[in-house]
């Protein structure tokens, strides 16, 4: 029987007041792939920063459990002790912090201890050859000066090494040219195959998934999963759009009393 890593247990969110998601629930078992997709505007990524407990977003009900253990109430260095990583959308500038010390303390961080510095390269070069990285970016202050697509595959290095029990991918294929989804994929399908381990892909596009094996989609509108299905709905998403389940929330909606 597989375990349950990720359990989200009626999540309601507001932002400045605003509530964006309303009641969400989604269970995320070991070794699965869900996607969650949706129009622009949705919640999607609402869902990825309340998970990881992002400032400015407030869960008003609702629980968040990872393993079993709620992690509502906690930070978001202490969610990423506990195993969740996000891949942000828009990854953030550091000047002065190169790639290669930011991501050896992180790891220290995370893991509570020192990290021989030969393994750690060892590793790091395993990584960024994978992505297709060259070696100098290692050295080079985290993100500054970047491309949109090499500020991507530094979020997929950092999952790589950090090896999340949960990783969520918040839009990673936005913005990336055809060469570049190809390698971001490459990353994320050498992730899967740690069986033990799970994946949340927040998109609204498909390319990011053609070449990824799918266990659930999962549709959002107007902050709430409207639709589940296995990964066929990805193909049906890309065929036929969202109009039909725009439709059903908007009679959902008025139906209710």
């Amino acid at each position: 029987m597989q375990k349950v890593l990720l359990s989200v247990e009626n999540l309601s969110v507001q932002a400045e007041d605003k509530e964006i998601l309303h009641n969400v629930q989604l269970k995320i078992n070991e070794g699965e792939t869900h996607v969650l997709m949706g129009p622009n505007g949705a919640g999607k990524s609402t869902l990825g920063y309340a998970l990881m407990g992002s400032p400015g977003y407030e869960i008003t009900s609702g629980r968040i459990l990872l393993g079993g253990e709620d992690l509502t109430e906690q930070t978001p260095d202490k969610r990423a002790k506990a195993g969740l990583f996000l891949a942000f959308q828009e990854p953030l500038e550091v000047p002065g912090l190169p790639l290669e010390s930011f991501l050896r303390s992180a790891l220290e961080q995370q893991t509570g201890r020192r990290i021989r510095l030969w393994e750690f390269k060892k590793e790091l070069k395993k990584a960024m050859s994978l992505l297709q990285m060259d070696d100098s970016y290692a050295g080079r202050s985290l993100n500054v000066g970047f491309s949109g697509g090499e500020k991507k595959k530094t979020e997929i290095l950092q999952m790589m090494l950090f090896g999340p029990r949960i990783a969520i991918l918040d839009e990673t294929d936005s913005g990336l040219d055809v060469d570049a989804v190809r390698l971001v994929s490459d990353g994320v399908g050498a992730f899967q195959k740690n069986r033990d381990k799970a994946l949340l892909i927040i998109t609204h596009s498909t390319r990011i998934l053609q070449s990824l094996h799918i266990d659930y989609t999962h549709v959002m509108v107007d902050g709430r999963i409207v639709a589940t299905g296995d990964g066929s709905l990805v193909s049906k998403i890309n065929t036929e759009g969202y109009e039909a389940f725009l439709e059903g929330a908007a009679g959902r909606e008025e139906a209710q009393p």
